[in-house]
């Protein structure tokens, strides 16, 4: 008989309420924690380790601790964003050409 077994991460969602991002001011940081498991053919079957509470913000990609400082900052998107709707913004506006937001 062979089993499959090894650790795997699993994202926890801490709070199901978004907070503002402190690095691109949008609304849509929510409060994740990783925990690792082992797992069983791949199912998560017992806590190894618990992690660090976080924000992620979904709409830059930074992870930042609950207070601000970034824990990570590798891989955050770099082009202007639209912090009401999220789109990308090409140009040097004012005003977001797609919602009619005034950009920071």
């Amino acid at each position: 008989m062979i089993f499959i077994a090894g650790i795997q991460p699993k994202t926890k969602l801490l709070e199901s309420s978004p907070r503002i991002c402190l690095s691109c001011g949008s609304p849509q940081a929510y409060l994740k924690r990783v925990d690792h498991y082992l797992s069983i053919f791949f199912v998560p079957i017992i806590p190894i380790r618990r992690g660090v509470p976080m924000l992620r913000c979904e709409n830059c990609g930074a992870v930042l601790t609950e207070t601000g400082p970034p824990l990570w900052t590798e891989g955050i998107q770099e082009e202007k964003r639209c912090a009401h709707c999220g789109r990308v913004m090409e140009g040097d506006f004012s005003y977001c050409p797609y919602c009619g937001t005034r950009l920071r």
